[in-house]
């Protein structure tokens, strides 16, 4: 089940919020979890299992872990029970999300006959790993009390709105409301307000400039010509923001209407004025991930530019190898990787003092970094890289103005979208009928899209 579904908007929602509302406080974990596992189930109910099991282990180790102080009263009990839950949580990720590209690369190299076991990449898995390893990491380090109670754990793991595709929730930022929120007017009001913003960058912008990627890869990298390349590029660089950021808003939205503050995950990437910036802005609940639990345990910044520069290499390896299982997403965090070197070494200052230089430096590497991750197959990255510098004729101008006539305006409007402008714009709509009437018309266009709808994915559910 998605957010951006008839089946999510006119039948989860309604019946799972009017129980939420209806009972009391005291059973709303209750809800909350029966209500997630019934929203995951929906989509992949055979791997249900390794989330119950992953609660039922980490709640255990928990229990094992129980006051344990960082860097003192560490029993060797305790850091076996700490390794083999981090056995068991990375295990699980590796062996269902990286077994066939091992597998496969083996097979190349020493030419054996290994077989792939064909496992389906359960959903989620990525993200709900990365929460439950900082659950058990932070108990470890004695930053966090253990929790007793298995279900506020389970509740914690699995609620809904960020269970497949994030923000990534660590569990110190929600353990009191785990416990105790409470829920109102003005909250539930401003979570729908922002759902619907988010539903509509998904339905609206993301799905719409996402068919003329689509329609690219279906004539073929090699018969289009230089400038479609390069309106390719475009079309997914707003692509995978607005599906992602919509999804995300859609996430902190009904966090808002269950009584959680999510954090948020984008602020604007695309007016950042290097790539450092860019990952201050893109998925930051991810970056915030490796900086505490592996860019700082592994010494920082603090131990030499060597140093610094080995673990950058190591963020950056696990940050593209994270998001795939395919060495176009290992280039595509190496090639962050290099960048990000040369802006800590020299290049940070030069655009600091040339802002507009800044800003095409930017826009340009940030949207051929999307190439890099959007082709999964080296040989057809290789040909649409080939196309994007080729003056050879392959259409020419004329197929580049028949979609430009087609999706120009969306990519205008995305690009328009991406800014502040209309942040700012909209913060000056105080009249709450005025909002009301806006957010009304939003969520009708956004039925009538769906309704008609033969193109919806959501492009880091496969992550």
């Amino acid at each position: 089940m998605v957010f951006s579904s008839l089946l999510f908007l006119f039948w989860f929602i309604p019946i799972f919020f009017a129980l939420y509302y209806l009972v009391g406080a005291k059973y709303r974990n209750t809800v909350l979890f029966a209500g997630s596992i019934v929203f995951y189930a929906w989509g992949e109910p055979s791997y249900l299992i390794l989330i119950i099991v992953s609660i039922f282990v980490n709640y255990l180790a928990g229990l094992g872990l129980a006051g344990c102080r960082l860097d003192k009263d560490r029993t060797g009990f305790q850091k076996t029970v700490f390794v083999l839950t981090m056995v068991f949580d990375f295990g699980m990720l590796f062996i269902f999300k990286y077994t066939g590209f091992f597998t496969e690369n083996i097979n190349r190299l020493f030419g054996t006959g290994l077989k792939d076991p064909g496992f389906t990449l359960p959903l989620g898995i990525s993200f709900y790993t990365f929460q439950i390893a900082s659950y058990v990491i932070d108990l470890y380090r004695g930053k966090i009390k253990a929790e007793r109670n298995p279900l506020i754990l389970g509740t914690y793991l699995v609620m809904f709105p960020q269970l497949i595709a994030g923000p990534i929730v660590v569990y110190s930022k929600v353990s009191d409301a785990l416990r105790e929120r409470s829920v109102s007017i003005d909250r539930i009001s401003e979570g729908i307000e922002t759902f619907i913003l988010g539903l509509s960058s998904k339905v609206l912008i993301a799905n719409t400039v996402g068919e003329l990627w689509k329609d690219l890869e279906a004539k073929g990298y090699g018969n289009i010509s230089m400038p479609l390349a390069w309106l390719g590029v475009l079309a997914f660089t707003l692509q995978i923001y607005f599906d992602f950021n919509g999804y995300s808003l859609m996430a902190i939205g009904l966090g808002k209407m269950l009584g959680f503050d999510l954090p948020e995950n984008f602020d604007h990437p695309y007016v950042s004025r290097s790539l450092t910036d860019f990952w201050r802005r893109w998925h930051m609940t991810l970056s915030a991930w490796f900086r505490d639990y592996v860019y700082i345990p592994l010494g920082g910044s603090r131990r030499g530019k060597m140093r610094t520069y080995v673990n950058l290499f190591i963020v950056w390896f696990l940050t593209g190898f994270w998001h795939g299982a395919g060495w176009n997403f290992i280039f595509w965090g190496l090639f962050f990787f290099i960048f990000l070197t040369l802006e800590k070494a020299f290049l940070g200052p030069v655009l600091e003092r040339h802002r507009v230089f800044a800003r095409i430096y930017s826009l340009l590497l940030i949207g051929l970094s999307w190439m890099i991750f959007a082709i999964t197959d080296l040989s057809k990255l290789l040909l649409y890289a080939k196309r994007l510098v080729s003056f050879a004729d392959a259409g020419g101008w004329t197929d580049t103005l028949y979609y430009l006539r087609n999706y120009g305006l969306i990519l205008l409007l995305g690009c328009l979208f991406s800014t502040l402008l209309p942040a700012s714009f909209a913060g000056r709509i105080k009249n709450a009928w005025v909002r009301c009437g806006i957010f009304t018309a939003l969520l009708f266009i956004c039925v009538c899209f769906l309704a008609d709808a033969a193109y919806n994915p959501f492009l880091y559910f496969r992550f």
